[in-house]
């Protein structure tokens, strides 16, 4: 049996990208086993994945590094995947025992999918691109969605000027505005709008003026909750994080917001069935939006 050890220790859209990886290396040989080290942010959700054999926190301090090294040092993998490039990663990877290490370096040139297809080459792996589809075991049957067809707003901290990165351009909504993009919405379809784990003050403003019989704002959600409202979307509207590469993975409709003063195509270049808007005031935004559905 083949052992393959993938370091990802940043940020959970980050983590999704390697179950493309995983997925590609359980294609290739079907009796693997792998073993993922993550961020001690991402080991609740990373388990949650039935392709994974093994899941180990890797904390930045010497002593979570000094105690991985000792765990692992005894085996012998297939191959070692540096997939976040980090420096813990690489120094905890210089003591373990494997036919080949690859090191994953983010660069000005190659998209991440095109680092991975390396990774790949690096170590006889076949790439197919039903590896995209890394989500098709979850089952959401159960879930509880309160209607059959929707679209799906995902209004997080990103829609807000003082949460999110400064320099971006601002697209905050007014609550008159907020209200008249979600009519505009109905028009087409019933809305569930989502905001991760906390509520936005200006949803809880606005929450008695808009129709609920059509609406539903759910708050405080962990990310599987989420992602089975993604699934069952006829269109997800978000502004680009690791929901981006959930819609895409069940190929799902979505208009992405992205900032045009970062290149954001090195990490969507592979998205399905994608569509994505620069920031801009909500004002243009919102018609935009509408626009494109």
């Amino acid at each position: 049996m083949k052992e393959f050890l993938i370091f990802r220790t940043d940020r959970v859209g980050d983590l999704l990208f390697s179950l493309i990886l995983v997925k590609i290396i359980k294609s290739n040989h079907p009796n693997s086993q792998i073993t993922l080290i993550t961020s001690e942010k991402n080991y609740e959700y990373a388990k949650t994945f039935k392709l994974i054999e093994n899941i180990i926190i890797l904390k930045n301090n010497i002593f979570s590094k000094i105690k991985l090294i000792l765990k692992l040092r005894k085996k012998k993998y297939e191959a070692i995947i540096i997939h976040d490039g980090k420096n813990r990663s690489k120094f905890v990877s210089y003591f373990l025992n494997a036919k080949k290490k690859i090191i994953c370096v983010t660069n000005l040139i190659d998209t991440q999918i095109e680092i991975i297809k390396k990774a790949c080459d690096q170590i006889s792996l076949r790439y197919e691109n039903n590896s995209l589809n890394f989500l098709d075991d979850r089952d959401y049957s159960l879930e509880n969605i309160p209607f059959k067809n929707y679209l799906h707003l995902h209004f997080d901290e990103k829609w807000i000027h003082k949460e999110y990165i400064k320099k971006y351009i601002n697209i905050e909504p007014e609550k008159d505005d907020l209200i008249s993009f979600i009519n505009n919405l109905l028009s087409y379809n019933n809305l569930i709008i989502t905001t991760g784990k906390n509520e936005l003050k200006l949803l809880k403003e606005i929450k008695s003026k808009i129709n609920s019989k059509k609406v539903r704002i759910f708050a405080n959600q962990e990310l599987l909750e989420i992602e089975s409202i993604v699934f069952k979307a006829d269109l997800l509207i978000s502004c680009h994080g690791w929901i981006t590469h959930i819609a895409s993975a069940r190929n799902i409709k979505q208009i992405d917001i992205i900032d045009s003063s970062y290149p954001y195509n090195k990490w969507t270049s592979h998205l399905r069935n994608y569509k994505f808007l620069n920031r801009k005031p909500f004002k243009i935004l919102s018609k935009e939006i509408i626009n494109l559905i």
